[in-house]
């Protein structure tokens, strides 16, 4: 190997001239050393034997030399190893050397650190997760002559322990250090169990995950559990914050309980629509989702209350139900219209489809599993599929009018607070 090349950045590329891995610059670290062999893997195997050769030279001194560089240091012999060069595992052979006045084995730095897997098994965490099955791991790896270690059931062990490091480190994620203003609340179905997901909003735009609970439907003692574990790790509710949510009482009922008047509610207005169009024949369906729609586009709180209420009236000549659909929660449904913020944030925040569309890129990574055992298999997988989509979320549609969420927020809060205090004096 003559030289080598590491890319540090976009079109940019470093000659770092190693004329062999075992002569590397002054300086240069062995986790360097290691990370530039295990991303060469055509010629990965003369590399690592001539790092674990050099590694005994500087130890037991050239071989068929008398004296080693490190008093008593020898070579004693060889023995057959493994090590692992990106997420495969290749049988090599290496020396051992022994240190005589000690009596005792000196284990090969090298050696060791080659191995643990690239960056804990982060490879094939990532193919298995977006859809190379197990059974399908060792066919479609890289061609590396020797490779063995890819059974189904050693690749099935090693993405059990990356998930879980995965839903370890999700569900300990402090979360003071996020200026979370909105809050998006639903679940998702895994076989007989309900996952109610936690999407955050921070001041900035960005889509923080917070965290998610297993439950059977989505009943308030669970979500009120849960939205306090949320506060024990750091969600801060003291300036307000916005909570986007279907129509599930149970949801709505552990809102309150935990958050009270420091987070106004924004029932979604899909599902908003959609009940109400429920209860109307097929042919009338249509024409009254864009009538709702019309209505709840009016910009300002009383023009959106005014054109429902008209609606309201010609829908009781329709069908008395979907009027009694209708009135459920209509105020929090024009939540972002009475803060003063609908036609800045209306397309993000008057519906949960931002936390609807990572459900579906979630689908796309769950999809494949046809049967769901576990409690732990279903949230290793949850947690995994939700840290890996987590990056690539954009920030919201209006992310720069929500400094006037804040403002709203607090001022809503403030003037509830003295509405208390009045009340106490009186």
């Amino acid at each position: 190997m003559k030289r080598v090349f590491r890319v540090t950045g976009p079109g940019k590329v470093k000659d770092i001239g190693l004329r062999g891995l075992g002569e590397s610059p002054e300086g240069e670290s062995l986790d360097i050393k290691v990370a530039l062999i295990q991303a060469l893997i055509p010629i990965g195997l003369q590399a690592v034997q001539d790092l674990l050769e050099a590694e005994v030279r500087d130890l037991a001194g050239a071989r068929h030399q008398r004296t080693g560089r490190q008093p008593g240091c020898v070579r004693w012999g060889q023995q057959k190893g493994s090590i692992y060069l990106a997420d495969q595992k290749l049988p090599i052979p290496h020396t051992r050397v022994r240190d005589r006045q000690r009596n005792q084995g000196v284990p090969l730095q090298s050696y060791h650190t080659l191995q643990t897997p690239r960056a804990a098994d982060a490879g094939l965490f990532r193919k298995v997760l977006l859809g190379l099955s197990c059974r399908d791991y060792a066919a479609a790896a890289e061609a590396v002559p020797s490779a063995f270690g890819l059974s189904a059931s050693t690749v099935s062990r090693r993405f059990i322990q990356a998930s879980a490091r995965q839903l370890q480190a999700l569900q300990e994620r402090a979360l003071g250090a996020y200026d979370v203003v909105a809050v998006v609340l639903d679940g998702k179905t895994f076989a007989q169990d309900r996952m109610v997901i936690a999407l955050g909003v921070t001041l900035t735009g960005e889509k923080v995950v917070l965290g998610f609970v297993q439950t059977a439907t989505e009943n308030e003692r669970v979500c009120a559990a849960f939205l306090r574990s949320l506060v024990a790790r750091g969600l801060c509710v003291d300036r307000g914050l916005l909570v986007v949510l279907d129509g599930a009482k149970g949801l709505r009922a552990a809102v309150s309980s935990v958050f009270g008047a420091q987070a106004p509610v924004q029932r979604c207005q899909w599902h908003k629509r959609e009940n109400v169009v429920a209860y109307l024949p097929k042919a009338l369906q249509d024409s009254w989702r864009r009538k709702l729609q019309a209505a709840y586009e009016r910009p300002t709180y009383a023009e959106a209350k005014a054109a429902l209420l008209r609606l309201r009236r010609e829908l009781g000549l329709l069908n008395a139900s979907a009027v009694t659909s209708l009135d459920e929660g209509l105020e929090e449904t024009l939540t972002l219209h009475r803060l003063g913020v609908f036609r800045e944030l209306g397309i993000s925040l008057k519906t949960t489809n931002c936390l609807e569309s990572l459900n579906s890129l979630v689908e796309q990574r769950v999809a494949k599993v046809d049967r769901w055992r576990t409690s732990d298999q279903k949230q290793r997988w949850l947690a995994a599929a939700l840290l890996d989509i987590e990056p690539r979320l954009r920030r919201i549609t209006g992310f720069r009018a929500l400094p006037l969420l804040r403002a709203a927020l607090e001022r809503v809060l403030h003037q509830k607070e003295d509405t208390v205090l009045a009340v106490q004096v009186a």
